[in-house]
Formats: C-alpha cells, sequence, structure tokens
C-alpha cells in the first residue's frame, strides 16, 4: 500500500512540476491531472492507511478524553 501511495504521489507531483516547466499546449492539464491526483487518490489512500486499526473515538474532543488531559496536565505540573 506504502509503494502505491509513493508512486501515485511522485506520478502527481512530476505531473505538477512539468505542466509548469514544459511549454507545450497540454501544459494546464498535466498541472490538473496532478492536483486530481493528489486530493482523491493520493490523499484519501494516505489517510486509509494511516487510520486502519485506529479508534476514531481517541482522536475525538469528547468529555473523558478533555477529563484525561487535564489529569495529564495535573501530573505534569507537580
Amino acid at each position: 500500500m506504502k509503494y502505491i501511495i509513493a508512486l501515485s504521489a511522485i506520478v502527481a507531483f512530476t505531473s505538477i512540476l512539468l505542466g509548469f516547466t514544459l511549454d507545450v499546449a497540454y501544459s494546464q492539464k498535466l498541472i490538473g491531472f496532478g492536483v486530481v491526483v493528489v486530493f482523491f487518490v493520493v490523499f484519501p489512500l494516505f489517510s486509509y492507511h494511516h487510520w486502519k486499526g485506529k479508534d476514531a473515538k481517541d482522536y475525538m474532543l469528547t468529555k473523558e478524553n478533555l477529563d484525561k488531559m487535564r489529569e495529564n496536565q495535573k501530573r505534569k505540573k507537580y
């Protein structure tokens, strides 16, 4: 999975870079293709890969998590 993410990121950023540097008729299409790949392929795959197996409730600001954070802050001060 990480190789697919890396390869698609390289392809997207190369496309964007070539779109800016080359002076061809389809340079804007290269930039657009790169941006679309980054936002619709690379970012969702990266997010899925890194959030797989984790509980989203651990990262939400719920009352229990806020209480835990306050307790940790009190312990660090003393």
